[in-house]
């Protein structure tokens, strides 16, 4: 999808360049050449992605003058193979592009700017040690930011300033009702823990939380999804009702919406549902499309032709892409990190918008969703700070009763 948006932008500012795409699907019969040295200088720009640097050994022997990262949190583990592969790569000059340069924790920004300074931060047991003391002692960000400000050039869609013309963005949390047949399988999901969490400990504790947490998720979403059903009936679903109503609307304005799911299995279903609303065909995008459909969906719901919604999958829609077309963004179900959600909102609310942007983040009333809200709502004030736990595995370190008092349904 990232390669698809950058070779339009390519075009549209600069058609002047030659670049080329190190991507497959981007060439016939589906393989790449592999070009010399110097083939390489031949062009201006190479485009490629994180995983295919990987593969590629002919883009890691080269020396390069400009290495620019997209999206730069993808190098935020320093122990992953992308990370490493990446920060061994030989260029005179660096620059990262991110608006999320601390997703989790601070050893996030420390991973970007050992890639772009390294040594700046001290290594990584000295920046770990700092950031601890951080945590009891807040006044210490002021001499970090002190350090890493002469490096940093940041820009902000709300700052007047830079941008005078892009309209307002609301954001709401839009609360459904569990039906009465998620209430009973969630209670049965709730026994079942109760039960298990007698009998088990360490690793297999954490396993059995996990696996309830994707449960309580799915079946929040639709109770069709929880127990692998293929027919998803709107009268069984708090989410699909309230889903309708706002839909409605959007459709008697003749605007457009994109949906974002963390599932990939409830594309499908609620591309089909939409339909019934807007009585006609949108689109759908998740990982398992090729790079080269994904360009032609974006095209078609940015054109003329009135496409009113498009279906995403969270990972494979939520970066890098200009759907500018949509004024309405809804969260079906929600991530566990704030950065990921907002990445996902901005393909929205960007340079370009005409409209106002309102963004729906929907929330079963009640269930274990209010508890993630909440999470999602602390760690948007401490994106800041140290972050110990990230993601779902807060839950696991708590004790018996403190997670049966989370997961209990509130009716």
């Amino acid at each position: 999808s990232l390669i698809a948006n950058w070779i339009s932008e390519l075009k549209a500012f600069a058609p002047s360049l030659k670049y080329f795409a190190a991507h497959p699907d981007l060439h016939k019969p589906g393989r790449i050449p592999q070009l010399t040295a110097a083939e390489l200088d031949h062009h201006d720009l190479i485009i490629t992605t994180y995983a295919l640097i990987q593969r590629y050994k002919w883009l890691q022997e080269h020396s390069w003058n400009y290495i620019i990262l997209d999206e730069a949190q993808a190098i935020k583990n320093p122990g992953t193979k992308q990370t490493r592969v990446v920060k061994k790569l030989q260029a005179r000059n660096r620059l990262i592009m991110t608006g999320t340069p601390v997703e989790n924790r601070l050893s996030d920004l420390w991973s970007l700017f050992d890639f772009l300074n390294p040594g700046l931060l001290g290594n990584s047991k000295e920046f770990g040690r700092f950031s601890k003391k951080l945590a009891k002692n807040p006044q210490g960000y002021a001499g970090l930011r002190r350090v890493v400000s002469p490096f940093i050039l940041r820009r902000l869609k709300t700052d007047k300033s830079i941008i005078t013309d892009l309209p307002a963005k609301v954001e709401m949390k839009t609360w459904a009702a569990m039906t009465k047949k998620q209430t009973i399988l969630y209670q049965e999901i709730i026994e079942g823990i109760k039960q298990s969490l007698q009998n088990v400990g360490g690793i297999q504790r954490k396993g059995l939380i996990l696996s309830a947490l994707m449960k309580f998720k799915q079946l929040c979403n639709h109770p069709s999804q929880y127990l692998g059903l293929n027919h998803f009936e709107e009268k069984e679903s708090g989410k699909f009702q309230r889903l309708r109503e706002i839909c409605e609307t959007i459709y008697e304005k003749r605007e457009r919406v994109l949906i974002f799911t963390q599932f990939k299995e409830m594309t499908g279903p609620l591309a089909y549902f939409l339909s019934t609303i807007f009585k006609r065909e949108g689109l759908i995008l998740h990982g398992s499309i090729p790079v080269g459909k994904r360009k032609e969906l974006i095209a078609r719901f940015q054109g003329r032709d009135y496409v009113p919604f498009f279906v995403l999958s969270l990972k494979a829609g939520g970066v890098g892409l200009n759907l500018t077309a949509a004024n309405h963004v809804i969260h079906f179900d929600r991530w566990w990190n704030p950065a990921v959600e907002n990445q996902a909102t901005d393909r929205v609310f960007r340079i370009g918008q005409q409209k106002n942007v309102m963004v729906h983040k929907f929330l079963t009333k009640g269930t274990i969703e209010e508890k993630i809200d909440e999470m999602l709502e602390y760690k948007a004030r401490v994106a800041n700070e140290v972050v110990a736990a990230s993601g779902e595995s807060w839950l696991t370190e708590m004790t018996n009763e403190e997670l049966l008092k989370i997961l209990t349904l509130k009716i």
